[in-house]
């Protein structure tokens, strides 16, 4: 399934240590997260999970690549938060 009310066989928990943390369902709810909220610098991995959740959304990335692009990107933003903080 794509278009913007796909979801992801499981959600992605991103834990943010001052406000909590957000579930993200699938690739719109990402895509609208890292354009509007993204809390870090957006690196290649940001670049590239932008690009992921989109073309999940068309239909032509499959639900997985979107998912695990996204994951990367979240990665490497706890690794520039961890970063600052040492």
């Amino acid at each position: 399934m794509s278009g913007p009310n796909a979801e992801w066989d499981r959600p992605v928990e991103l834990k943010y240590s001052s406000s909590g943390s957000l579930i993200i369902a699938g690739p719109f709810q990402a895509l609208v997260h890292l354009t509007e909220e993204w809390p870090a610098e957006q690196g290649l991995e940001f670049v590239r999970a932008r690009s992921a959740c989109r073309g999940a959304i068309a239909g032509h990335r499959s639900m997985a690549d979107a998912r695990k692009a996204f994951e990367a990107a979240a990665q490497q933003a706890r690794q520039q938060f961890d970063k600052r903080r040492n």
